[in-house]
This record gives C-alpha cells, structure tokens and sequence, in this order.
C-alpha cells in the first residue's frame, strides 16, 4: 500500500464505495485508488468491457489490502437501472456506505448554435444522473443512520465561460442540490462536492462544435491528472466520523 494512503485498521473501516462514470478519467481513477485503500468498490459505467477490463488491472493491488473492485453496466440516464445498481450492492454486500456521483459529460457550445439534444443529453447525466442517485441511495444512508454523499461537480459550478452556459447550469444545478443535500440531512450523513478544475479526461471528446472544440484545445493545455482528485475523495472519506469536508476545489495552478 503507498504510504500516502489512509491505513485501514479492520473490516469495519473498508467502505462499501458507489462509483458513477467510472470507467474512464476521474470515476477510474477514484474507484482503482479506493480499491487499493482496502474499500469494497462498486464501479458503474455504460462501457462493461472496459470496466472489466480496469477490475483485471486493479485485482492485484486491492487484494493486497483487502479491497474489491466489482464493475457494473450502469446508465446513470435510466432510474431503474440506477435503483438495480444500489439495490445490487446493497444484496451482495448487506449496505452502502459511500456513493459518489461522478457520471457527467461536456459537449460545450455557444447557445446561438442550438444543439438542443445536447443541451438535453447534459441536463438527463449531469443532473437527472445525480438526483436518480440521490434517490436511490438516501433511504439506505437514512435507515442505517449514515452514510456520505460525494459529488463531482466542476469549476464551472463557480464561474461561466463562453460555450459554457449549459454546462455551467447543470454544474451549478449539481452543487446547489448537493448543498441542499447537506442542509437538510441527517448530520450523521456526510456530504462532499469536489470542483475540479482542468483535468485530463475524455470530457472534451464530446465536444461537436469546432469552435468549442478549438477553445477548449487552449483551455486545456494546462491540467492536472484525474488521481489529484481521487486523493481529494479519498481524504474526505477518512476523515473521522464528526467531521464533514463539504467542499473542495482543486485546479492547476496555471489555471486561473
């Protein structure tokens, strides 16, 4: 185990970890590291293969220090599939002690353009992905009596660029529901929204207009690599039980 990582004393301390959208950038990178830290992760995304493939890469280090990595086809879009997928977890391991919302996408554009179905596809994963999750997984965090809440958002949650205006609502939209979240929990329920800055990840890859595209070439020549946050997450989850870190931002230094 690297040293930078929290010691995990006994069973009691492995978390049973929900992860949406991890079968690339951010949601990889957090679901392999909380594998590694001894947690039982359970790894959402539409690509099974690669899941699969990600779970093969990771069976060696987790076991090592206790932790599984169990991958499932997870389309954060469809609430009955989101329902299976914490109802699943639940069924093999008796709870669920974290679920991360990571799932999102970034087909940035200027408004004037009109990609409505993008706009829409961005609203359905970005916002609708989050509340599915919500919804699924409060009763549980509520009848057990505990629970933590991580959600991904953005630095777009905090500021607007040009072609960012949609992506920037549903980003804004993801903190203002988990704050709500927060004031209206359980105090025993933990809740954490991580802002990334610029990171490299496939966000960009969704990107149609050549504008937005040619922009965000720019935008992203500066980034930092997906594990800056998924030591984020990770320090939030050790934290002990009466602290709760509500908001973290992380970005390069060279963006500001």
């Amino acid at each position: 185990m690297h040293s930078n990582q929290p010691e995990i004393s006994d069973e009691t301390d492995r978390k049973v970890v929900l992860i949406t959208g991890a079968s690339s950038g951010i949601g990889e990178a957090v679901a392999r590291r909380l594998a590694r830290e001894g947690h039982h992760v359970v790894a959402g995304g539409r690509r099974i293969e690669r899941l699969q493939s990600i779970a093969g890469r990771t069976a060696e280090s987790a076991s090592r220090s206790g932790g599984t990595f169990h991958p499932v086809r997870l389309d954060v879009t469809d609430r009955a599939d989101v329902n299976a997928f914490v109802e699943g977890a639940v069924e093999r391991a008796g709870r669920v002690d974290v679920f991360v919302n990571n799932a999102g996408i970034m087909p940035l554009s200027r408004l004037d353009s009109l990609l409505v179905d993008e706009w829409d596809q961005m609203i359905d994963v970005n916002v609708r992905g989050l509340l599915y999750g919500i919804a699924a997984t409060l009763p549980h965090f509520t009848a057990q009596g505990r629970g933590h809440f991580v959600t991904i958002a953005s630095i777009g949650a905090h500021q607007v660029v040009p072609t960012g205006a949609v992506y920037s609502g549903t980003k804004y939209a993801a903190w203002a529901i988990t704050e709500g979240l927060r004031q209206e929990s359980d105090p025993a329920i933990r809740i954490t929204t991580i802002s990334p800055g610029v990171v490299v990840s496939e966000l960009a890859n969704s990107i149609t207009e050549s504008g937005a595209a040619e922009a965000m070439r720019t935008y992203r020549a500066h980034a930092i690599g997906p594990d800056v946050i998924a030591r984020a997450v990770s320090y939030a989850l050790a934290q002990p039980a009466d602290v709760d870190v509500n908001e973290i931002v992380v970005r390069p230094t060279r963006q500001r």
